[in-house]
Order: C-alpha cells, then sequence, then structure tokens
C-alpha cells in the first residue's frame, strides 16, 4: 500500500468514530434532567398543577422519554422529606430543579449552590435571603413571588363586602408553612378595616374540623385559610366551612370550587406555566443571577355563588362584577 494511501487510510478511520458518535448525539439529544420539588404526597395530589406544569413544557418542546426526564418528588409537607428529597435531586444530576414552595426553595439552596433552582411560589424571597434582590437575584436562584402578604388587606377588603356583617375574622394557619410566619399585615389591614383578627393554628388535617368548630362556637363572622397542608385538604376544609356555615376566602381560586366562599391572589396555573419558561431559559444557557424574580402584575378574584346562596349572602352586584370567575 502506498504512504499517502495508508495515510488516508488511518485518517478516515480516526475520524470515523467521531462522526458516528455526532450521528448517535443528533438522533439521540441529550436528555434534559428536570427535578420539580412539590408539597404535597403524591401526584394525585398536585395533579391540578402537575398537569398545568407538564403541559408548559410539552408547548416548549420537551416530550418525556424523548429529551426530558422529569424527577418529580412529593414531600407530604414534612421537613424531613423536603431535606432528603432535595439532597436526592442534587445527587441525581438534575440540570435544574422546580421548587414548588419557599420551603423547598430553602431546602434546595441548603442543598446545592451550582445546580439552577426555579421557585414557583414565593413568599418573601428577600427578606428570607433566597435571593439578593428581585431584580438581581444572584447566585443559582430565581423565579416569581406571589406578593401574598401585600394583598392582604385586599383579601380581607373583598370579605367584609361580600359580608357586610363581618366583625371578627379567623386567620386559620398551618403553623409549620413558613408562609404564615408573619401574620402582622393581616393584623394591621384588619385594624384599618376596623376588625378584629384571630390566629387558629391548624397543625394537621385532623384539626380542620375542630378548628371551624371552634370558631363558630367563638362567634367568628368569617375566616381565611392559608398554608400548603391546608390547600392540600382543599375537600375537607369545604367540607367544614360549610357544616359550620363560616364564609371563608383564600388566596387560592382552585380552592374557592370545594366550599369555600372566595379567593384573591395571583393566578397559580400561570405560575406554574411561567416556571417552565424559566427552566427553558436556564437550560438553553441563561444563568439564574440573569434572570429577575417576577413579581405578579393582574390578581384573580374567584367567588362561589353556590355557597353565597347556601349561607343567605346577597352579594352586591359590583362584587359579582368585579370577579374573574363565578361559580354558578
Amino acid at each position: 500500500m502506498r504512504r499517502r494511501g495508508f495515510i488516508q487510510l488511518v485518517g478516515i478511520s480516526s475520524v470515523w468514530p467521531l462522526l458516528s458518535r455526532a450521528q448517535q448525539s443528533l438522533a439521540n439529544p441529550r436528555m434534559s434532567r428536570i427535578g420539580v420539588l412539590w408539597h404535597a404526597g403524591s401526584a394525585d395530589e398536585e395533579k391540578v398543577y402537575l398537569d398545568v406544569l407538564t403541559k408548559a413544557f410539552s408547548e416548549l418542546g420537551y416530550i418525556e422519554g424523548k429529551n426530558v426526564v422529569f424527577l418529580h418528588r412529593f414531600p407530604a409537607e414534612q421537613p424531613s422529606r423536603f431535606r432528603q428529597f432535595a439532597k436526592d435531586l442534587v445527587e441525581e444530576r438534575a440540570d435544574v430543579i422546580i421548587a414548588v414552595t419557599q420551603r423547598a426553595a430553602m431546602e434546595l439552596r441548603r442543598a446545592t449552590s451550582a445546580i439552577p433552582i426555579v421557585l414557583v411560589l414565593g413568599v418573601n424571597p428577600v427578606g428570607s435571603g433566597l435571593i439578593e434582590s428581585l431584580a438581581h437575584p444572584g447566585g443559582n436562584l430565581t423565579g416569581l413571588s406571589i406578593m401574598t402578604l401585600d394583598t392582604s388587606g385586599k383579601r380581607l377588603g373583598l370579605l367584609k363586602e361580600a359580608v357586610p356583617t363581618l366583625k371578627r375574622v379567623a386567620l386559620l394557619i398551618d403553623p409549620n408553612d413558613p408562609i404564615n410566619a408573619n401574620l402582622s399585615p393581616y393584623f394591621n389591614a384588619a385594624k384599618a378595616l376596623s376588625l378584629e383578627a384571630g390566629p387558629i393554628e391548624v397543625p394537621t388535617p385532623d384539626a380542620i374540623e375542630p378548628a371551624f368548630s371552634s370558631i363558630a362556637e367563638d362567634k367568628y363572622d368569617g375566616a381565611l385559610v392559608m398554608g400548603s397542608m391546608l390547600f392540600n385538604e382543599r375537600e375537607r376544609v369545604g367540607r367544614a366551612a360549610l357544616a359550620h356555615r363560616m364564609p371563608t376566602g383564600s388566596v387560592i381560586a382552585e380552592m374557592v370550587p370545594h366550599g369555600l366562599l372566595m379567593s384573591y391572589g395571583q393566578d397559580f396555573p400561570e405560575f406554574f406555566r411561567k416556571a417552565a419558561g424559566y427552566a427553558d431559559k436556564i437550560l438553553k444557557g441563561a444563568k439564574p443571577a440573569d434572570l429577575p424574580v417576577e413579581q405578579p402584575t393582574r390578581f384573580k378574584l374567584a367567588i362561589n355563588l353556590k355557597v353565597a346562596n347556601a349561607l343567605n349572602l346577597a352579594l352586591p352586584p359590583t362584587l359579582l362584577a368585579s370577579a374573574d370567575e363565578v361559580i354558578e
């Protein structure tokens, strides 16, 4: 064999594996690994938002089993499981992790300073030390802030508008949820509205019915429920509220169909869609530190007219007209 021909053959044989691997890479693109640290105990409990998130990723071109693997973890509101699942997702080398709640984000930040984190329902990400500022988050975390406390006065005002006799309002809180660490905005708003606000701790699902029984006996005129556990138990919350004829409000519209009177807050499904957009940008090369944390620009008022009728409440036409969703 001539020397030139031998060199050409060697050259082709050395390049061929590279070309083959390149063709295989194009045919089988690398799977993105997206972790999701939820808060409830199962996919069924999270279905209302899990379906929204999955669809949002699908619309962005992420098809499970084809170019993405979702690593869903369900801690069932247990602090130890939040901590363990955060470590697991880091060890499984997720490319980006979606933290559904602030507690999830806090555990993930403890577990990693390298893997990008997208926070969906941030209550006070600056005050809690998760980010440096909304405009410049810094570090490995970005996402969305829900401004729940900022809208506490509006929420109480709407409940008072729906229940003209409202004088005493119970704040039913899950004491294990960091979202309820600071209730002063509610107390200040209640004072401004000439209302008396009383915090009532509901630490477990089994405490829901006794809590509603207690506030009914104590002559409260209405209630607000706050915390992810109470959202998980929305059917039980709704049944107890109706059984004790207690006009009850929430931050989350998805609780209202189950027996609550109303809700006022951000559009939660929209936040999950936006979280998928953040993750997509990061997977395409954006750095979390360069993606500003977004706050809601639109708030949603949902009213359950069936509940109003059951409670013999004649809601003002102006209130109904301002609602984004009316359940009849």
